[in-house]
């Protein structure tokens, strides 16, 4: 285990945790600090008893979540896709005991996940899509100095090693106030579970049953979902949704100035497309203007519900915010938001955000967003969510409009704002970030990753 100092940020325990911290992987848990720094890795595996060996030169390094609140810590996860784990040469009754999509692979799933047309697997970058991403190791610190010092704990196993090679490396975080590549402060909204032994923070709603993020315990309809086999492999595991964005900054800041006249007015569209401010200030609790002492009070700023706006006049019902997580709102199609909800780990990379990039040129500027969806059906979750919720609205009741910020918009896409008397309906709305990579990845305890590194 690396031992590394704490920071600032940390939150104490009030009630004792029920799951197996001490087996389950940092990452699962740990909020991502602010502000953050981090590196994440994809190696291929080139021999079975060399990829072994690699892991068990790196398990002894990968934090568990064990006081996961501390959240100032510097930490490393892993997670294998399936054709790592085929590389790795686990058991044939383990390997089909994964559900088929993890099997198949993000790339193959394209139609269900609706990756088409530029979001398509053929415009991936290298080596997303491949076969060749077997292991993912991701490195989370509040520090550059603790940053640096995890990441070489990280390349030390893999360096003039003949085991793995290390094919795809991309630094993330240490953006001006940790904002995302459009200028909003982000990871906030994230659910409570249960037994994770900290109560929920004020709008985050009742904690949700374990079992519908970490594998091996009842989930919400009181059933554990179907684990990988051995239940040593399979136990306090979970799944990744591994997805790579470029933002497209010129043609979020033309659309901005095509359909707003003045600076407040351009900023109060985009509150409209999220949902919040930049601020991180909910449009539910500042429906007027930006509150940044809200946006930064995490007793407040997720505390609040559609209530009292069920027509979209506050927060407009195809908001990104209000697709991801409707909180109570009452949906066109009936729908149990908690089998539903994620944990996400959102990480920006590249140039910050630039309020005065106007040129299309700007949108090739390596500037994005890596996110990690997790979740004990991560692939369904995923899957639901992309054809349902982000690139439909029938849910929501606006017809065939889709997210403002993550989908994939047609020719002619529309956004509509409710208003009195009538509502404002934005023609031209343009993909904002567009897919340029994805996977799929099981994140095993820290037992199944030593299980999987002994095998003979």
């Amino acid at each position: 285990m690396v031992t590394l100092e704490k920071g600032a940020g940390e939150r104490e325990s009030p009630s004792s945790p029920t799951l197996d911290l001490d087996d389950i992987q940092a990452t699962v848990l740990r909020y991502r600090p602010e502000p953050y720094f981090g590196t994440h890795v994809l190696l291929r595996v080139d021999d079975v008893q060399g990829g072994r060996e690699f892991l068990r030169r790196l398990s002894p390094h990968i934090d568990s979540a064990a006081g996961w609140w501390n959240a100032g810590d510097a930490w490393l996860g892993v997670g294998i896709s399936y054709a790592g784990l085929e590389a790795l040469g686990l058991p044939d009754g383990s390997l089909q005991s994964f559900p088929e999509a993890f099997r198949a692979g993000m790339a193959a799933r394209a139609e269900q996940l609706r990756d088409l047309g530029e979001n398509a697997s053929g415009n991936w970058d290298f080596p997303f899509g491949t076969g060749h991403v077997h292991i993912g190791v991701t490195a989370f610190s509040d520090t550059a100095a603790k940053w640096r010092r995890t990441v070489a704990v990280a390349r030390e196993q893999a360096i003039g090693f003949s085991g793995v090679t290390i094919i795809h490396m991309q630094d993330f975080g240490a953006q001006p106030g940790s904002l995302n590549p459009f200028g909003y402060k982000d990871g906030i909204g994230q659910p409570a579970i249960e037994g994770s032994g900290v109560d929920p923070l004020p709008g985050q709603g009742r904690a949700i049953k374990a079992g519908e993020f970490i594998l091996g315990y009842p989930g919400e309809t009181g059933f554990a979902y179907p684990m990988p086999q051995p239940d040593m492999l399979g136990r306090n595991g979970t799944y990744v949704g591994f997805r790579k964005y470029q933002s497209r900054v010129g043609t979020f800041n033309r659309f901005l100035q095509a359909n707003a006249g003045t600076p407040e007015e351009r900023e109060l569209l985009a509150a409209k497309l999220v949902g919040r401010w930049r601020s991180g200030a909910p449009l539910t609790l500042a429906p007027g203007a930006d509150d940044p002492l809200l946006g930064e009070d995490s007793q407040r700023n997720n505390d609040f519900d559609y209530s009292t706006d069920a027509r979209g006049r506050q927060v407009p019902l195809g908001c990104h915010m209000r697709r991801m997580n409707p909180r109570n709102a009452r949906l066109a199609q009936l729908t149990d938001v908690n089998l539903h909800r994620i944990i996400r780990r959102g990480t920006t990379y590249g140039a910050p955000y630039d309020p005065d990039a106007l040129s299309e040129e700007e949108d090739e500027v390596p500037r994005g967003v890596y996110f990690l969806f997790i979740s004990a059906k991560a692939m369904a979750t995923l899957e639901f969510l992309q054809g349902e919720w982000i690139n439909d609205g029938n849910f929501a009741g606006v017809g065939d409009e889709r997210d403002p910020m993550v989908g994939l918009q047609p020719d002619g896409a529309v956004f509509s704002i409710p208003q009195a008397p009538v509502r404002r309906r934005i023609h031209g709305i343009d993909t904002f970030n567009v897919l340029r990579g994805g996977e799929y990845l099981f994140m095993p305890s820290l037992s199944a990753l030593k299980w999987i590194a002994s095998l003979s």
